[in-house]
């Protein structure tokens, strides 16, 4: 229980910290999305959205729990499934990687050379396919190459594409706004992981259910991945990376699966760090106006979306940055598919439009 403790103290500070930035007042529920601007925290506060969030099938004895978590002052309730799974998820993976590497077992050079290399395919399926691809449309692609976008994502072990693409969506039409599923003005800890142990509040819901989603519902190769979600993630992510480590070059059953989860935690961490590191720390040359900066740590790791003040003020550029190959591996892996004729109609912002903006918007240095 402890880690379980500590994941809630760590919620409690960030909302709190969302409290400093409190300043503004609305009447009703109906005015707050409106007016859901970085200065309305407090009207939204004023308003009891905790049991409009709570699931109607929640359990009785889960009542006691839930009144200690409305005297705490969370925003909605927390989903104690997801605190428990990824905090033993986190726990379990650093204990056992550090113990293979005391007791001497570590996995071979094979093996780390096999798991980097699926990180990056994995990675590919993140930012080119469900990035870039499905949810901004900022190019188009044939079906063999939808196919690969979607193997790929299921590797990364993350949400079905559906859920992911509606999210981040509603991310961009309301950036750091009470209405955005990772808002970054909740801290650090809320815009990484935090977001995903709490149930999302009803203005992103309600967001959600606005957006016109008929691209993606309408696509067969996410209808075919929807169906069969589970499978492609428990198979493609967890269990054949594993076996074939050790069919292969005969890796033990414990480096295998180790290896597999360092890979895993690692992915959804450089995911992760798009939301958090690259809206709170870095410079914004494009847009002084929002969170999103520029950050080549996160482009390293996220394989070049960390240009993310670039990426909030051009979304629809291909690219995701001003500049197509620096720490931007993601943009060579789509011109690649591009002079295959895989990927075509690719968007991009041109340099007189840049300039422009960064003339009446950008930071001058």
């Amino acid at each position: 229980m402890a880690p379980v403790v500590t994941v809630t103290k760590v919620l409690k500070k960030q909302k709190l910290l969302y409290d400093k930035h409190s300043i503004k007042e609305h009447d009703t529920k109906d005015t707050l999305l409106e007016n859901c601007d970085s200065k309305s925290v407090a009207a939204h506060r004023a308003v009891d959205y905790y049991d409009e969030a709570l699931p109607k099938n929640d359990p009785k004895f889960l009542a006691p729990v839930r009144r200690w978590e409305k005297r705490m002052g969370f925003l909605t309730p927390l989903r104690w499934i997801n605190i428990i799974v990824i905090s033993l998820f986190h726990i379990i993976t650093v204990a056992s990687t550090a113990y293979i590497f005391i007791m001497g077992e570590g996995p071979k050079w094979q093996t780390n050379l096999f798991e980097l290399t699926l990180g990056g395919v994995s990675g590919f399926g993140v930012t080119a396919g469900a990035h870039r691809y499905w949810t901004h449309r900022a190019f188009k692609a044939t079906t063999p190459l939808r196919i690969i976008f979607m193997l790929c994502f299921s590797l990364s072990g993350q949400n079905n594409i559906f859920n992911w693409v509606r999210d981040h969506r509603v991310h961009h039409k309301r950036s750091e706004t009470i209405a955005d599923p990772h808002d970054a003005r909740r801290g650090f800890f809320f815009a990484h992981v935090g977001w995903l142990l709490m149930k999302k509040h009803p203005l992103v819901v309600k967001e959600g259910n606005q957006l016109d989603m008929s691209d993606i519902i309408n696509d067969p190769v996410v209808k075919f991945h929807t169906k069969y979600f589970n499978f492609f993630k428990i198979t493609l992510c967890l269990i054949l990376p594993s076996i074939t480590k050790v069919l292969l070059w005969n890796e033990t059953w414990k480096a295998a699966i180790v290896s597999t989860l360092v890979r895993y935690l690692s992915s959804v961490n450089f995911t992760w760090s798009v939301n958090s590191f690259a809206h709170l720390w870095g410079n914004r040359p494009y847009d002084k106006h929002i969170m999103p900066v520029e950050s080549w740590k996160v482009s390293f790791f996220a394989m070049g979306e960390g240009w993310h003040n670039y990426h909030h003020t051009f979304p629809w550029d291909y690219k995701a940055a001003e500049l197509s190959y620096f720490l931007n591996v993601t943009t060579m892996y789509i011109d690649l598919f591009a002079a295959l004729g895989w990927a075509y109609d690719l968007k991009k912002a041109s340099p007189s439009l840049i300039e422009a903006i960064v003339k009446k918007r950008g930071y001058k240095s």
